[in-house]
């Protein structure tokens, strides 16, 4: 055998073994988010993935580095999902609404599914270690990015000045939170509309004249309401 041929073949196995590592992580993530990150273990992957223990091994060292590629990858996901896709609308308000609206998209659907966000904090809360630091890091990405969303606004004067930017973004985080009690684990009717309610009214609070009423680029899994300014 040629001595060009090794690194041919090293080549071809590199793709194949990243694709092998996406399936199990993506089943992975499939199950976490049912049934918790604690209740992911490298032999349930394999039963589910119809692969070795050992495979599963070899891509993952221990629970642990599992856990925390699966809390990774919903980051990922989650950012390209309600983040990403929010950055084309103009900034301000506009963005503002279209990451609440694409949050409220992706939450419409977790309410079935289960929000690794959600269920890792109880999970972790009080359990120091690497996949608790994880789960810190990327709510806290999440919960930065919000904070700027809503600072924004004010700087383009959509938003008062005066008002709490930290206290905006804290409400608007407590909506999502209070939408995966009431419609996930209370099974209430008329939650998602409630909580997008609940974001116009504090929008409402602290909108300026100059603030646009609607935005294109955000749409709501209901009618939204005009938006009243504030004199």
């Amino acid at each position: 055998m040629s001595t060009n041929a090794i690194p041919f073949k090293s080549a071809r196995a590199a793709p194949k073994g990243q694709q092998t590592k996406a399936v199990i992580i993506d089943a992975a993530l499939n199950l976490a988010a049912q049934i918790g990150l604690e209740g992911l273990s490298i032999g349930a992957i394999a039963e589910l993935t119809q692969m070795s223990k050992s495979g599963v091994f070899a891509h993952f060292g221990s629970r642990e580095d599992l856990q925390i590629s699966v809390v990774r990858e919903y980051h990922l996901r989650f950012e390209q999902e309600v983040f990403y896709a929010a950055i084309t609308a103009p900034r301000g308000l506009p963005r503002l609404r279209a990451m609440f609206a694409n949050w409220m998209k992706r939450t419409s659907v977790e309410i079935d599914s289960g929000c690794i966000y959600i269920s890792g904090a109880t999970e972790f809360d009080d359990r120091p270690g690497p996949v608790r630091d994880a789960l810190v890091e990327s709510v806290s990405i999440w919960q930065a990015a919000v904070l700027r969303a809503v600072e924004q606004a004010q700087s383009e004067g959509h938003l008062a000045a005066k008002a709490d930017a930290r206290q905006i973004a804290f409400e608007v985080h407590g909506l999502i939170l209070a939408l995966h009690y009431e419609a996930r684990f209370l099974r209430v009717p008329g939650s998602i509309e409630r909580a997008e309610r609940g974001f116009d009214n504090l929008l409402e609070r602290c909108a300026t004249p100059t603030a646009p009423l609607t935005s294109k680029a955000s749409s709501s899994t209901a009618s939204q309401a005009p938006l009243k300014r504030v004199r």
